[in-house]
């Protein structure tokens, strides 16, 4: 067990996930995946999640466990801003069970990414919202966050990404 993170929230504590997590990461993706109508995208495995989060160490994951059960999570890793000259946070997901949501739970995940990324001296941290999804984007904004509308996010995947990489 990874040591607890203690928050202003009585009953909530944020920790590291470690080996023994992957189930419940990998049933958070597939509940986030089901909100955002997208779980036929969901093809990671338990192998898979261990070998690129634990032994790759590709990203890390923080659960939220309120009165000592997992009620989210979030998955990031470090991405590099040559215009700053430093890393950044990249928030790929966060995801609190519906039936807790509005507790706050999810602001105390993000300002704690936060507090990280300051003690980590990175530039920023950042994170991709999908248009739809105004809630989140309420809340986001709330939080002082400003969408990059003049960026438009490029993805080259499946037999895109084959094709490309044949071109080499």
């Amino acid at each position: 067990m990874s040591k607890n993170i203690d928050t202003k929230i009585e009953g909530l504590n944020l920790r590291f996930a470690i080996k023994e997590d992957i189930d419940i990461i990998l049933g958070f993706i597939r509940e986030l995946a089901e909100y955002e109508n997208m779980l036929e995208d969901v093809i990671a495995t338990k192998e898979i999640l261990n070998e690129w989060l634990f032994e790759r160490k590709s990203a890390e994951v923080i659960i939220a466990e309120f009165m000592d059960e997992p009620i989210g999570f979030s998955l990031f890793f470090h991405n590099f801003s040559t215009f700053l000259g430093r890393s950044g946070i990249y928030l790929e997901d966060l995801y609190i069970k519906p039936q807790m949501r509005g507790k706050g739970f999810g602001k105390v995940m993000l300002a704690y990414l936060a507090k990280l990324a300051v003690e980590r001296k990175c530039g920023r941290l950042e994170w991709s919202c999908l248009d739809w999804n105004e809630p989140s984007i309420k809340f986001y904004k709330g939080l002082g966050a400003k969408p990059m509308d003049e960026w438009t996010v490029y993805r080259v995947h499946d037999k895109s990404l084959q094709s490309l990489a044949q071109k080499f």
